[in-house]
Protein backbone atom coordinates (compact mmCIF):
# COMPACT_ATOMS: atom_id res chain seq x y z
CA UNK A 1 0.00 0.00 0.00
CA UNK A 2 1.24 3.50 -0.86
CA UNK A 3 1.98 6.01 1.87
CA UNK A 4 -0.44 8.92 2.30
CA UNK A 5 2.15 11.46 1.10
CA UNK A 6 2.57 9.60 -2.20
CA UNK A 7 -1.19 9.52 -2.77
CA UNK A 8 -1.52 13.21 -1.91
CA UNK A 9 1.37 14.05 -4.25
CA UNK A 10 -0.28 12.05 -7.06
CA UNK A 11 -3.61 13.87 -6.56
CA UNK A 12 -1.91 17.29 -6.57
CA UNK A 13 0.05 16.36 -9.69
CA UNK A 14 -3.12 15.23 -11.51
CA UNK A 15 -4.93 18.45 -10.59
CA UNK A 16 -1.97 20.56 -11.73
CA UNK A 17 -1.82 18.79 -15.10
CA UNK A 18 -5.58 19.17 -15.67
CA UNK A 19 -5.50 22.88 -14.72
CA UNK A 20 -2.55 23.44 -17.09
CA UNK A 21 -4.46 21.69 -19.91
CA UNK A 22 -7.54 23.85 -19.22
CA UNK A 23 -5.47 27.06 -19.23
CA UNK A 24 -3.74 26.03 -22.46
CA UNK A 25 -7.12 25.35 -24.10
CA UNK A 26 -8.45 28.72 -22.89
CA UNK A 27 -5.31 30.52 -24.13
CA UNK A 28 -5.79 29.02 -27.60
CA UNK A 29 -9.33 30.45 -27.86
CA UNK A 30 -9.47 32.93 -30.72
CA UNK A 31 -9.91 36.54 -29.69
CA UNK A 32 -10.22 39.86 -31.48
CA UNK A 33 -9.41 43.52 -31.00
CA UNK A 34 -12.51 45.65 -31.59
CA UNK A 35 -12.17 49.34 -32.47
CA UNK A 36 -14.95 51.89 -32.66
CA UNK A 37 -15.20 55.45 -33.94
CA UNK A 38 -18.34 57.28 -32.81
CA UNK A 39 -19.36 60.30 -34.94
CA UNK A 40 -22.20 62.82 -35.18
CA UNK A 41 -24.23 61.91 -38.26
CA UNK A 42 -25.03 65.51 -39.22
CA UNK A 43 -21.42 66.79 -39.40
CA UNK A 44 -19.07 63.80 -39.01
CA UNK A 45 -17.38 65.23 -35.91
CA UNK A 46 -16.21 62.77 -33.23
CA UNK A 47 -18.12 62.31 -30.00
CA UNK A 48 -16.02 62.12 -26.84
CA UNK A 49 -17.17 60.24 -23.73
CA UNK A 50 -19.69 58.14 -25.66
CA UNK A 51 -20.53 54.94 -23.76
CA UNK A 52 -19.88 51.86 -25.93
CA UNK A 53 -21.36 48.86 -24.12
CA UNK A 54 -20.58 45.29 -25.20
CA UNK A 55 -22.49 42.14 -24.22
CA UNK A 56 -21.76 38.61 -25.34
CA UNK A 57 -24.68 36.81 -26.97
CA UNK A 58 -25.13 33.04 -26.81
CA UNK A 59 -26.11 30.77 -29.72
CA UNK A 60 -29.79 31.19 -28.84
CA UNK A 61 -29.52 34.97 -29.22
CA UNK A 62 -29.74 35.63 -25.49
CA UNK A 63 -27.62 38.39 -24.02
CA UNK A 64 -25.33 37.36 -21.18
CA UNK A 65 -25.50 39.10 -17.81
CA UNK A 66 -22.92 41.79 -17.23
CA UNK A 67 -20.93 43.40 -19.98
CA UNK A 68 -18.13 45.81 -20.71
CA UNK A 69 -18.38 49.58 -21.01
CA UNK A 70 -15.86 51.63 -22.95
CA UNK A 71 -15.66 55.42 -23.16
CA UNK A 72 -14.52 57.19 -26.31
CA UNK A 73 -11.55 59.56 -26.23
CA UNK A 74 -11.48 63.13 -27.60
CA UNK A 75 -11.28 61.74 -31.15
CA UNK A 76 -14.34 59.50 -30.69
CA UNK A 77 -12.20 56.32 -30.55
CA UNK A 78 -12.57 53.35 -28.23
CA UNK A 79 -11.05 49.90 -28.48
CA UNK A 80 -10.70 46.69 -26.53
CA UNK A 81 -8.73 43.51 -27.09
CA UNK A 82 -9.20 39.87 -26.09
CA UNK A 83 -12.86 39.70 -27.15
CA UNK A 84 -13.70 36.03 -27.93
CA UNK A 85 -15.02 35.17 -31.38
CA UNK A 86 -18.82 34.96 -31.55
CA UNK A 87 -21.77 37.33 -31.44
CA UNK A 88 -21.44 40.59 -29.52
CA UNK A 89 -24.27 43.04 -28.87
CA UNK A 90 -23.19 46.68 -29.14
CA UNK A 91 -25.03 49.57 -27.54
CA UNK A 92 -23.85 53.18 -27.83
CA UNK A 93 -25.32 55.77 -25.49
CA UNK A 94 -24.69 59.51 -25.84
CA UNK A 95 -26.87 62.14 -24.15
CA UNK A 96 -28.78 64.11 -26.77
CA UNK A 97 -28.62 61.30 -29.39
CA UNK A 98 -30.76 58.28 -30.20
CA UNK A 99 -29.38 55.15 -28.52
CA UNK A 100 -27.68 52.85 -31.02
CA UNK A 101 -27.79 49.07 -30.86
CA UNK A 102 -26.80 46.15 -33.08
CA UNK A 103 -25.30 42.66 -33.01
CA UNK A 104 -21.98 41.96 -34.73
CA UNK A 105 -20.15 38.73 -35.48
CA UNK A 106 -16.58 38.74 -34.15
CA UNK A 107 -14.62 36.50 -36.53
CA UNK A 108 -11.31 38.23 -37.32
CA UNK A 109 -8.27 39.17 -35.21
CA UNK A 110 -9.03 42.89 -35.73
CA UNK A 111 -12.36 44.52 -36.51
CA UNK A 112 -13.15 48.25 -36.75
CA UNK A 113 -16.52 50.00 -36.86
CA UNK A 114 -17.64 53.54 -37.58
CA UNK A 115 -20.97 54.39 -35.96
CA UNK A 116 -22.86 57.58 -36.79
CA UNK A 117 -25.13 58.76 -34.01
CA UNK A 118 -28.46 60.29 -34.98
CA UNK A 119 -30.29 63.11 -33.26
CA UNK A 120 -33.65 62.08 -31.80
CA UNK A 121 -36.54 62.06 -34.25
CA UNK A 122 -39.97 63.50 -33.59
CA UNK A 123 -42.41 61.56 -31.46
CA UNK A 124 -46.12 61.00 -31.89
CA UNK A 125 -48.16 63.46 -29.89
CA UNK A 126 -51.87 63.93 -29.57
CA UNK A 127 -51.15 67.62 -29.09
CA UNK A 128 -49.42 68.16 -32.44
CA UNK A 129 -51.82 65.99 -34.44
CA UNK A 130 -49.41 63.67 -36.19
CA UNK A 131 -46.43 61.42 -36.34
CA UNK A 132 -43.02 62.71 -37.27
CA UNK A 133 -41.01 60.51 -39.63
CA UNK A 134 -38.56 58.08 -38.01
CA UNK A 135 -35.53 56.29 -39.38
CA UNK A 136 -34.38 52.80 -38.55
CA UNK A 137 -31.08 52.60 -36.71
CA UNK A 138 -28.38 51.92 -39.31
CA UNK A 139 -25.93 49.03 -38.98
CA UNK A 140 -22.36 49.84 -37.99
CA UNK A 141 -20.08 50.45 -40.93
CA UNK A 142 -17.16 48.02 -40.91
CA UNK A 143 -13.84 49.68 -41.65
CA UNK A 144 -11.25 47.68 -43.59
CA UNK A 145 -8.45 46.51 -41.30
CA UNK A 146 -4.93 47.49 -42.35
CA UNK A 147 -3.16 44.89 -44.45
CA UNK A 148 -6.34 43.09 -45.54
Amino acid sequence: MLPRKAILLAVVLCLSVSLFAFKKEKDSEKTSTLSFVILKSYNGHPIKNAAVILHSVNKKGQQANGGLELKTDNDGHASIDSIPYGTVRIQVIVPGFTTYGDDIIVSQPEQSYKISMEEPKGQYSIYTGGISPTNATPSPTPVASPGK
